[in-house]
């Protein structure tokens, strides 16, 4: 599975290869990378991860969970009925392999975005880009564990503790985020960008059904780190890569007659 998800995205990357060697703007894909963005971008960025509803949505789905002990009844039924993997042991080794797969989907985007015309500045902007993703990783890697640590909530399966919140998921979500985002910056159609987005998100959720059949999470685990993911990857991005491009976001308009709730998206 792995190898076949690999392949499938290096395809992607090369014919995303073949496009501009700059942004819009004439900028490359990591020219303003910074470690000193200023308070303003910081607020800002942290404002517009905290609206995009693949963060909001996860943690609402994780609440809903704790209503009449939904989340070991799910967990348990999954456990028994492994109905999408088969087996416990299959589910365990798609969870490693979607999670790999989230990881190379990643690192291919980097390859692929504009970053310049000449190779050493190339090389400058991409090194520059890819240590903002790092920081991204790195940084909901370390939330991860300490939260398991400080937490310790027993795993559905009963032979261990640090079941919350899932590392897997939470390692898929920021990596499958930060290749999204890296697409934003790629030139091409917007069937393509819909469909390889789409590819994204079935990893994420993959892995994180793959851990809750597997017998390592509960539903509400895998949400919790959904919505990490994905908020430190748009929260990271947003601030140290300074990029300008659009993207999902959940506003409040009003007027002196009426308010409108509107969801705006780039796909």
């Amino acid at each position: 599975m792995n190898g076949w998800v690999a392949r499938c995205w290096l395809v992607g990357a090369f014919i995303t290869l073949c496009g501009c060697a700059t942004l819009p703007d004439g900028q490359g894909w990591g020219e303003d990378a910074t470690v000193a963005p200023g308070w303003e971008r910081v607020m800002r960025a942290a404002e517009n991860a905290a609206k995009d509803p693949w963060v909001w949505g996860p943690l609402i789905g994780a609440a809903v969970f704790q209503i009449d002990d939904w989340d070991r009844r799910t967990a348990d039924w999954a456990r028994e009925h492994t109905p999408v993997f088969g087996s416990q042991h299959n589910a365990q080794n798609w969870s490693d392999d979607l999670r790999s797969a989230s990881s190379v989907a990643h690192y291919i985007t980097i390859i692929a975005t504009p970053s310049g015309e000449e190779a050493g500045e190339w090389l400058s902007n991409k090194a520059k880009g890819a240590l903002v993703g790092v920081v991204a990783v790195s940084s909901t890697t370390t939330i991860t564990r300490q939260l398991k640590r400080a937490l310790d909530r027993e795993r559905p399966n009963g032979l261990a503790g640090e079941s919350f919140p899932s590392g897997h998921t939470s390692s898929s979500a920021v990596h499958t985020r930060l290749a999204s985002r890296n697409l934003e910056a790629i030139e091409m159609s917007d069937a393509t960008r819909l469909v390889m987005n789409a590819g994204l998100t079935a990893m994420t959720i993959g892995t994180s059904w793959a851990r809750i059949e597997a017998g390592w999470h509960y539903p509400s685990d895998t949400l919790f780190s959904m919505a990490l993911g994905n908020f430190l990857a748009s929260f990271v991005n947003d601030a140290l890569l300074g990029l300008t491009t659009t993207r999902s976001a959940l506003r409040l308009s009003a007027t002196h007659e009426s308010a409108m709730l509107q969801w705006h998206a780039r796909f």
